[in-house]
Protein backbone atom coordinates (compact mmCIF):
# COMPACT_ATOMS: atom_id res chain seq x y z
CA UNK A 1 0.00 0.00 0.00
CA UNK A 2 2.80 2.81 0.91
CA UNK A 3 6.35 3.24 0.16
CA UNK A 4 6.88 2.21 3.74
CA UNK A 5 10.68 2.29 5.43
CA UNK A 6 9.65 -0.89 7.13
CA UNK A 7 9.73 -3.42 4.01
CA UNK A 8 12.49 -3.23 1.16
CA UNK A 9 10.12 -3.98 -1.66
CA UNK A 10 9.63 -2.38 -5.05
CA UNK A 11 5.57 -2.29 -4.77
CA UNK A 12 5.22 -2.79 -0.97
CA UNK A 13 1.07 -3.18 -2.03
CA UNK A 14 1.72 -4.12 -5.51
CA UNK A 15 4.15 -6.82 -6.82
CA UNK A 16 4.62 -7.66 -2.89
CA UNK A 17 1.38 -7.75 -2.26
CA UNK A 18 -30.57 8.51 -17.81
CA UNK A 19 -34.90 10.57 -14.77
CA UNK A 20 -37.77 11.02 -12.94
CA UNK A 21 -41.01 8.63 -13.15
CA UNK A 22 -43.54 11.28 -15.28
CA UNK A 23 -46.80 11.54 -15.62
CA UNK A 24 -47.20 8.51 -17.61
CA UNK A 25 -51.01 9.28 -18.84
CA UNK A 26 -50.80 12.40 -20.45
CA UNK A 27 -54.60 12.53 -21.10
CA UNK A 28 -54.78 12.53 -17.39
CA UNK A 29 -56.40 15.46 -16.61
CA UNK A 30 -58.87 15.51 -19.68
CA UNK A 31 -60.11 11.62 -18.92
CA UNK A 32 -60.82 13.03 -15.27
CA UNK A 33 -62.61 15.98 -16.53
CA UNK A 34 -64.45 14.24 -19.29
CA UNK A 35 -65.84 11.49 -16.43
CA UNK A 36 -66.26 14.64 -13.86
CA UNK A 37 -68.46 16.35 -16.98
CA UNK A 38 -70.79 13.88 -18.45
CA UNK A 39 -73.19 16.67 -19.92
CA UNK A 40 -76.56 16.15 -17.37
CA UNK A 41 -80.15 15.76 -19.29
CA UNK A 42 -82.55 19.10 -18.46
CA UNK A 43 -85.58 17.36 -18.78
CA UNK A 44 -84.62 14.92 -21.36
CA UNK A 45 -84.48 11.31 -20.78
CA UNK A 46 -82.37 9.41 -21.97
CA UNK A 47 -83.11 6.22 -23.38
CA UNK A 48 -81.71 2.62 -22.08
CA UNK A 49 -79.22 2.44 -24.80
CA UNK A 50 -77.75 6.11 -24.73
CA UNK A 51 -77.44 5.48 -20.69
CA UNK A 52 -75.81 2.55 -21.62
CA UNK A 53 -73.21 3.81 -23.59
CA UNK A 54 -72.36 6.98 -21.17
CA UNK A 55 -72.08 4.74 -18.24
CA UNK A 56 -69.78 2.25 -20.13
CA UNK A 57 -67.39 5.60 -21.39
CA UNK A 58 -67.93 6.51 -17.93
CA UNK A 59 -66.36 3.08 -16.50
CA UNK A 60 -64.11 2.74 -19.34
CA UNK A 61 -62.49 6.02 -18.11
CA UNK A 62 -62.71 5.56 -14.15
CA UNK A 63 -60.51 2.11 -15.17
CA UNK A 64 -58.07 4.13 -17.48
CA UNK A 65 -58.10 6.79 -13.85
CA UNK A 66 -57.01 3.91 -11.95
CA UNK A 67 -54.39 2.44 -14.29
CA UNK A 68 -52.84 5.97 -14.49
CA UNK A 69 -52.52 6.03 -11.14
CA UNK A 70 -51.07 2.86 -10.47
CA UNK A 71 -48.36 3.94 -12.98
CA UNK A 72 -47.53 7.22 -11.55
CA UNK A 73 -47.45 5.34 -8.06
CA UNK A 74 -45.43 3.06 -8.91
CA UNK A 75 -41.68 2.03 -8.88
CA UNK A 76 -39.55 2.54 -11.64
CA UNK A 77 -38.39 -1.30 -11.06
CA UNK A 78 -41.16 -3.02 -9.94
CA UNK A 79 -39.40 -5.67 -8.31
CA UNK A 80 -38.18 -3.45 -5.63
CA UNK A 81 -41.30 -1.98 -4.13
CA UNK A 82 -40.45 -4.48 -1.10
CA UNK A 83 -37.19 -3.40 -0.16
CA UNK A 84 -36.59 -1.97 2.73
CA UNK A 85 -32.19 -0.63 2.28
CA UNK A 86 -32.20 3.23 1.63
CA UNK A 87 -28.54 3.24 2.47
CA UNK A 88 -25.72 0.60 2.15
CA UNK A 89 -22.48 0.83 3.34
CA UNK A 90 -19.73 -0.73 1.69
CA UNK A 91 -16.81 -1.20 4.16
CA UNK A 92 -13.14 -3.06 3.26
CA UNK A 93 -10.73 -4.16 6.05
CA UNK A 94 -7.61 -4.23 3.14
CA UNK A 95 -5.98 -8.13 3.19
CA UNK A 96 -7.78 -9.55 6.03
CA UNK A 97 -7.80 -13.17 5.32
CA UNK A 98 -10.64 -15.69 5.04
CA UNK A 99 -8.64 -18.06 7.42
CA UNK A 100 -8.88 -15.73 10.44
CA UNK A 101 -12.51 -14.57 10.02
CA UNK A 102 -13.86 -17.97 10.05
CA UNK A 103 -11.25 -19.76 12.37
CA UNK A 104 -9.65 -17.21 14.55
CA UNK A 105 -5.95 -16.96 15.08
CA UNK A 106 -3.59 -19.60 14.25
CA UNK A 107 -1.48 -20.84 16.45
CA UNK A 108 2.00 -21.76 14.42
CA UNK A 109 1.75 -17.24 13.38
CA UNK A 110 1.47 -16.71 17.27
CA UNK A 111 5.20 -17.02 18.42
CA UNK A 112 8.28 -14.27 17.50
CA UNK A 113 10.07 -16.36 14.81
CA UNK A 114 6.77 -17.05 12.31
CA UNK A 115 4.55 -14.16 13.25
CA UNK A 116 7.23 -11.09 15.19
CA UNK A 117 4.99 -11.34 18.25
CA UNK A 118 6.19 -9.60 21.19
CA UNK A 119 4.61 -10.58 23.94
CA UNK A 120 3.24 -14.05 23.32
CA UNK A 121 1.26 -14.66 26.87
CA UNK A 122 -0.31 -11.48 26.36
CA UNK A 123 -1.49 -12.69 22.81
CA UNK A 124 -2.54 -16.31 23.83
CA UNK A 125 -4.78 -14.85 26.44
CA UNK A 126 -6.79 -12.27 24.14
CA UNK A 127 -7.05 -14.64 21.45
CA UNK A 128 -6.14 -18.23 21.77
CA UNK A 129 -9.25 -20.42 22.12
CA UNK A 130 -9.39 -24.18 21.65
CA UNK A 131 -12.07 -24.24 19.09
CA UNK A 132 -12.16 -22.46 15.90
CA UNK A 133 -15.93 -21.34 16.99
CA UNK A 134 -14.69 -19.79 20.13
CA UNK A 135 -11.55 -18.05 18.28
CA UNK A 136 -13.13 -16.05 16.12
CA UNK A 137 -15.45 -15.17 18.59
CA UNK A 138 -12.52 -13.64 20.55
CA UNK A 139 -11.24 -12.15 17.53
CA UNK A 140 -14.27 -11.02 15.79
CA UNK A 141 -16.94 -10.27 18.69
CA UNK A 142 -19.59 -8.20 16.25
CA UNK A 143 -18.99 -10.18 13.36
CA UNK A 144 -20.16 -13.84 15.03
CA UNK A 145 -22.55 -12.16 17.71
CA UNK A 146 -24.00 -9.76 15.59
CA UNK A 147 -23.75 -10.41 11.72
CA UNK A 148 -23.37 -14.36 11.69
CA UNK A 149 -26.87 -14.10 13.44
CA UNK A 150 -28.85 -11.68 11.57
CA UNK A 151 -26.96 -11.19 7.74
CA UNK A 152 -24.60 -13.70 5.75
CA UNK A 153 -21.07 -14.36 5.47
CA UNK A 154 -19.49 -16.25 2.49
CA UNK A 155 -16.09 -17.59 1.85
CA UNK A 156 -15.50 -20.22 4.58
CA UNK A 157 -13.71 -22.71 2.16
CA UNK A 158 -13.85 -25.53 4.97
CA UNK A 159 -17.28 -25.65 4.51
CA UNK A 160 -17.65 -25.11 0.86
CA UNK A 161 -18.17 -21.78 0.72
CA UNK A 162 -15.92 -19.89 -1.77
CA UNK A 163 -15.50 -16.58 -2.36
CA UNK A 164 -13.00 -14.86 -5.03
CA UNK A 165 -11.63 -12.15 -6.87
CA UNK A 166 -11.73 -12.50 -10.47
CA UNK A 167 -8.55 -10.18 -11.75
CA UNK A 168 -5.30 -12.21 -11.52
CA UNK A 169 -3.28 -9.73 -9.99
CA UNK A 170 -4.19 -10.35 -6.17
CA UNK A 171 -3.12 -6.69 -4.75
CA UNK A 172 -4.71 -3.57 -4.18
CA UNK A 173 -5.85 -1.25 -7.05
CA UNK A 174 -7.01 -4.07 -8.92
CA UNK A 175 -9.21 -5.28 -6.35
CA UNK A 176 -10.76 -2.28 -5.24
CA UNK A 177 -11.33 -1.37 -8.89
CA UNK A 178 -13.22 -4.66 -9.01
CA UNK A 179 -15.01 -4.12 -6.00
CA UNK A 180 -16.44 -0.85 -7.37
CA UNK A 181 -17.38 -1.59 -11.14
CA UNK A 182 -17.76 -5.07 -11.20
CA UNK A 183 -15.41 -6.39 -13.26
CA UNK A 184 -11.59 -6.95 -13.72
CA UNK A 185 -9.59 -4.60 -15.84
CA UNK A 186 -6.21 -5.71 -17.47
CA UNK A 187 -5.08 -1.92 -17.59
CA UNK A 188 -4.74 -1.82 -13.48
CA UNK A 189 -1.52 -3.45 -13.02
CA UNK A 190 0.41 -1.31 -10.55
CA UNK A 191 -0.71 0.66 -7.48
CA UNK A 192 0.07 3.83 -9.00
CA UNK A 193 -1.90 6.73 -8.65
CA UNK A 194 -3.30 6.49 -12.27
CA UNK A 195 -6.72 8.10 -12.69
CA UNK A 196 -9.16 5.43 -13.37
CA UNK A 197 -10.96 5.26 -16.38
CA UNK A 198 -14.02 3.14 -15.42
CA UNK A 199 -17.06 4.70 -13.68
CA UNK A 200 -17.36 3.49 -10.37
CA UNK A 201 -20.80 2.17 -8.71
CA UNK A 202 -20.48 5.26 -6.49
CA UNK A 203 -20.12 7.23 -9.06
CA UNK A 204 -22.98 6.23 -11.49
CA UNK A 205 -24.98 6.23 -8.02
CA UNK A 206 -24.58 10.00 -7.70
CA UNK A 207 -26.35 10.27 -10.77
CA UNK A 208 -29.21 8.83 -9.92
CA UNK A 209 -31.76 10.44 -8.48
CA UNK A 210 -31.78 10.87 -4.80
CA UNK A 211 -28.39 10.04 -4.64
CA UNK A 212 -27.02 13.88 -5.63
CA UNK A 213 -24.63 15.09 -2.93
CA UNK A 214 -25.44 11.49 -0.67
CA UNK A 215 -22.27 9.74 -2.17
CA UNK A 216 -18.91 9.70 0.06
CA UNK A 217 -15.59 8.04 0.95
CA UNK A 218 -13.04 7.31 3.59
CA UNK A 219 -10.64 5.67 3.45
CA UNK A 220 -6.86 5.63 4.43
CA UNK A 221 -4.47 5.18 1.66
CA UNK A 222 -3.20 7.55 -0.63
CA UNK A 223 -4.26 5.69 -3.78
CA UNK A 224 -8.43 6.10 -3.17
CA UNK A 225 -8.71 9.56 -5.17
CA UNK A 226 -7.30 7.96 -7.98
CA UNK A 227 -9.17 4.40 -8.04
CA UNK A 228 -12.48 6.82 -7.36
CA UNK A 229 -11.23 9.44 -9.96
CA UNK A 230 -12.40 12.14 -7.73
CA UNK A 231 -10.63 14.54 -10.14
CA UNK A 232 -13.61 13.70 -12.63
CA UNK A 233 -16.27 11.94 -10.51
CA UNK A 234 -16.42 15.05 -7.90
CA UNK A 235 -17.22 11.93 -5.44
CA UNK A 236 -16.21 13.66 -1.83
CA UNK A 237 -13.20 11.80 -0.16
CA UNK A 238 -11.05 11.90 3.45
CA UNK A 239 -8.01 12.63 3.39
CA UNK A 240 -7.06 13.86 0.19
CA UNK A 241 -3.74 14.07 0.78
CA UNK A 242 -1.45 16.83 -1.17
CA UNK A 243 -4.73 16.93 -2.97
CA UNK A 244 -7.01 20.34 -1.48
CA UNK A 245 -10.33 19.68 0.41
CA UNK A 246 -12.45 17.71 -1.61
CA UNK A 247 -16.00 17.96 0.80
CA UNK A 248 -15.41 16.15 3.63
CA UNK A 249 -13.48 18.70 6.11
CA UNK A 250 -13.20 17.02 9.66
CA UNK A 251 -13.04 18.72 12.91
CA UNK A 252 -10.05 20.67 14.04
CA UNK A 253 -9.40 18.33 16.71
CA UNK A 254 -8.86 15.42 14.39
CA UNK A 255 -6.96 17.62 12.28
CA UNK A 256 -4.54 18.60 14.70
CA UNK A 257 -4.08 15.28 16.39
CA UNK A 258 -3.42 13.69 12.73
CA UNK A 259 -0.99 16.67 11.83
CA UNK A 260 1.00 15.89 15.33
CA UNK A 261 0.94 12.60 15.05
CA UNK A 262 4.15 10.52 13.49
CA UNK A 263 2.82 8.68 10.48
CA UNK A 264 4.25 5.36 10.29
CA UNK A 265 3.40 4.95 6.22
CA UNK A 266 3.86 7.89 4.09
CA UNK A 267 0.73 6.81 2.32
CA UNK A 268 -1.53 5.71 5.46
CA UNK A 269 -2.95 7.14 7.95
CA UNK A 270 -4.15 4.95 11.14
CA UNK A 271 -7.67 3.47 10.84
CA UNK A 272 -8.64 5.07 13.95
CA UNK A 273 -8.39 8.67 12.57
CA UNK A 274 -10.66 7.94 9.82
CA UNK A 275 -12.78 5.99 12.02
CA UNK A 276 -13.51 9.26 14.00
CA UNK A 277 -13.85 11.59 10.64
CA UNK A 278 -16.62 8.81 9.19
CA UNK A 279 -18.33 8.61 12.75
CA UNK A 280 -18.82 12.78 12.14
CA UNK A 281 -19.32 12.99 8.80
CA UNK A 282 -21.86 10.51 9.07
CA UNK A 283 -24.06 12.30 11.78
CA UNK A 284 -23.55 15.49 10.09
CA UNK A 285 -24.51 14.60 6.02
CA UNK A 286 -25.87 11.54 6.52
CA UNK A 287 -24.71 10.12 3.28
CA UNK A 288 -26.94 6.67 1.64
CA UNK A 289 -23.87 5.42 -0.09
CA UNK A 290 -20.59 5.20 1.73
CA UNK A 291 -17.22 3.53 1.37
CA UNK A 292 -14.55 2.96 4.32
CA UNK A 293 -11.14 1.90 3.53
CA UNK A 294 -9.31 0.31 6.57
CA UNK A 295 -6.24 -0.41 5.82
CA UNK A 296 -3.64 -1.22 8.78
CA UNK A 297 -4.35 -5.23 8.59
CA UNK A 298 -2.55 -5.35 5.04
CA UNK A 299 0.14 -3.21 6.26
CA UNK A 300 0.84 -5.20 9.81
CA UNK A 301 1.07 -8.31 7.68
CA UNK A 302 3.35 -7.21 5.31
CA UNK A 303 5.59 -6.19 8.18
CA UNK A 304 5.56 -9.78 9.45
CA UNK A 305 3.68 -8.55 12.69
CA UNK A 306 0.96 -11.02 13.37
CA UNK A 307 0.20 -9.76 16.83
CA UNK A 308 -0.72 -6.15 15.58
CA UNK A 309 -2.40 -7.89 12.50
CA UNK A 310 -4.71 -9.19 14.65
CA UNK A 311 -5.14 -6.57 17.25
CA UNK A 312 -5.87 -4.13 14.34
CA UNK A 313 -8.29 -6.83 12.94
CA UNK A 314 -10.07 -6.83 16.24
CA UNK A 315 -10.24 -3.03 16.09
CA UNK A 316 -12.23 -2.98 12.72
CA UNK A 317 -15.02 -5.11 13.97
CA UNK A 318 -15.21 -2.54 16.97
CA UNK A 319 -15.12 0.01 14.88
CA UNK A 320 -18.17 -1.79 12.47
CA UNK A 321 -19.90 -2.21 15.62
CA UNK A 322 -19.82 1.57 16.46
CA UNK A 323 -20.75 2.50 12.94
CA UNK A 324 -23.61 -0.31 13.40
CA UNK A 325 -24.92 0.87 16.70
CA UNK A 326 -24.63 4.46 15.56
CA UNK A 327 -27.16 3.95 12.51
CA UNK A 328 -29.37 2.44 14.41
CA UNK A 329 -29.23 5.63 16.05
CA UNK A 330 -30.58 7.59 13.74
CA UNK A 331 -33.95 7.42 11.92
CA UNK A 332 -32.60 8.02 8.33
CA UNK A 333 -30.52 4.80 8.94
CA UNK A 334 -32.53 2.58 11.51
CA UNK A 335 -33.49 -0.51 9.80
CA UNK A 336 -32.79 1.21 6.51
CA UNK A 337 -29.04 0.49 6.35
CA UNK A 338 -26.91 -2.28 4.97
CA UNK A 339 -23.37 -2.90 5.56
CA UNK A 340 -21.17 -5.33 3.63
CA UNK A 341 -18.34 -5.79 4.32
CA UNK A 342 -14.90 -7.58 2.28
CA UNK A 343 -11.43 -7.34 1.75
CA UNK A 344 -9.81 -6.72 -1.55
CA UNK A 345 -7.30 -9.48 -2.02
CA UNK A 346 -6.42 -12.77 0.48
CA UNK A 347 -3.05 -13.40 1.44
CA UNK A 348 -0.97 -16.49 0.79
CA UNK A 349 -1.06 -19.25 3.98
CA UNK A 350 1.48 -21.04 6.04
CA UNK A 351 4.77 -19.82 8.04
CA UNK A 352 5.63 -17.12 5.58
CA UNK A 353 2.96 -17.34 3.01
CA UNK A 354 0.21 -14.78 5.30
CA UNK A 355 2.73 -12.34 4.47
CA UNK A 356 2.16 -11.84 1.13
CA UNK A 357 -0.33 -11.73 -1.77
CA UNK A 358 0.57 -11.16 -5.41
CA UNK A 359 0.12 -12.70 -8.65
CA UNK A 360 2.61 -15.48 -7.72
CA UNK A 361 0.85 -15.88 -4.14
CA UNK A 362 -1.48 -19.27 -4.21
CA UNK A 363 -4.43 -18.35 -2.20
CA UNK A 364 -4.41 -14.66 -2.47
CA UNK A 365 -7.31 -14.99 -4.42
CA UNK A 366 -9.40 -15.91 -2.33
CA UNK A 367 -11.83 -13.16 -0.30
CA UNK A 368 -14.91 -13.38 2.09
CA UNK A 369 -17.71 -11.03 1.93
CA UNK A 370 -20.33 -10.23 4.76
CA UNK A 371 -23.68 -8.86 4.51
CA UNK A 372 -26.05 -7.43 7.27
CA UNK A 373 -29.09 -5.14 6.61
CA UNK A 374 -33.42 -5.24 6.72
CA UNK A 375 -33.24 -7.33 3.28
CA UNK A 376 -30.99 -10.02 3.91
CA UNK A 377 -32.20 -13.33 5.41
CA UNK A 378 -30.45 -14.27 8.76
CA UNK A 379 -29.12 -17.08 7.04
CA UNK A 380 -25.46 -16.51 8.90
CA UNK A 381 -22.18 -18.44 7.48
CA UNK A 382 -23.01 -20.02 4.38
CA UNK A 383 -22.15 -23.71 3.93
CA UNK A 384 -22.09 -25.54 0.41
CA UNK A 385 -23.64 -22.20 -1.07
CA UNK A 386 -21.71 -22.32 -4.24
CA UNK A 387 -19.08 -19.74 -5.52
CA UNK A 388 -19.50 -16.08 -5.36
CA UNK A 389 -16.93 -13.29 -6.70
CA UNK A 390 -16.00 -9.94 -5.94
CA UNK A 391 -16.91 -8.75 -9.32
CA UNK A 392 -20.35 -9.22 -7.88
CA UNK A 393 -20.17 -6.71 -4.96
CA UNK A 394 -21.23 -3.52 -7.24
CA UNK A 395 -24.11 -4.79 -8.51
CA UNK A 396 -25.42 -6.06 -5.27
CA UNK A 397 -24.66 -2.61 -3.82
CA UNK A 398 -27.12 -1.04 -6.30
CA UNK A 399 -29.74 -3.57 -6.30
CA UNK A 400 -30.42 -3.32 -2.21
CA UNK A 401 -30.66 0.65 -3.15
CA UNK A 402 -33.40 -0.27 -6.12
CA UNK A 403 -30.61 0.24 -8.80
CA UNK A 404 -30.26 -1.45 -11.73
CA UNK A 405 -26.39 -1.35 -12.41
CA UNK A 406 -25.62 -4.17 -14.81
CA UNK A 407 -28.09 -2.75 -17.22
CA UNK A 408 -25.96 0.47 -17.42
CA UNK A 409 -22.71 -1.76 -17.20
CA UNK A 410 -23.43 -5.34 -18.86
CA UNK A 411 -19.98 -6.42 -18.03
CA UNK A 412 -20.78 -6.32 -14.10
CA UNK A 413 -20.96 -9.08 -12.49
CA UNK A 414 -24.83 -9.86 -11.09
CA UNK A 415 -25.74 -9.25 -7.65
CA UNK A 416 -25.71 -11.90 -4.88
CA UNK A 417 -29.31 -12.59 -5.25
CA UNK A 418 -29.20 -14.18 -2.07
CA UNK A 419 -28.89 -11.29 -0.03
CA UNK A 420 -30.95 -9.17 -0.94
CA UNK A 421 -34.23 -11.00 -0.13
CA UNK A 422 -35.91 -11.66 -2.51
CA UNK A 423 -36.08 -13.11 -6.19
CA UNK A 424 -33.93 -10.42 -7.81
CA UNK A 425 -34.41 -10.82 -12.00
CA UNK A 426 -31.37 -9.36 -13.48
CA UNK A 427 -32.88 -7.44 -16.74
CA UNK A 428 -29.52 -8.83 -18.66
CA UNK A 429 -31.07 -12.26 -18.65
CA UNK A 430 -34.27 -11.08 -20.65
CA UNK A 431 -32.34 -10.23 -23.37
Amino acid sequence: MSNRPFVNTPLQRGDRRAREIGNRFNGFDNARKTVETVPQSSGRRHTPLKRGVNERGARRCGALLMLAALIICAPANAATHALKTRNVFLIVTDGFRWQELFTGAEEALMDKTNGGVHNVQALRTQFWRETPEARRQALLPFMWGEIAQHGQLYGNQLKGSIARITNDKRFSYPGYNEIFTGRADPRMDSNKKVPNPNVTVFEWLQGRPGFQRRVAALATWDVFPSIFNCARSGIPIWPTWEAKPNGIVPSKSLTQLVQDTTPLWEDLIFDSFMQQAAMDYIKEKKPRALFLGYGETDEWAHESRYDLYLECAHHVDQFIKSLWELTQSISQYRDKTTFIITTDHGRGSGLAGWKNHGEKTEGAENIWIAVLGPDTPPLGERSQAGSVGQNQIAATMAALLGEDYGAAFPQAGQPITEVIGYKYKDKREEK
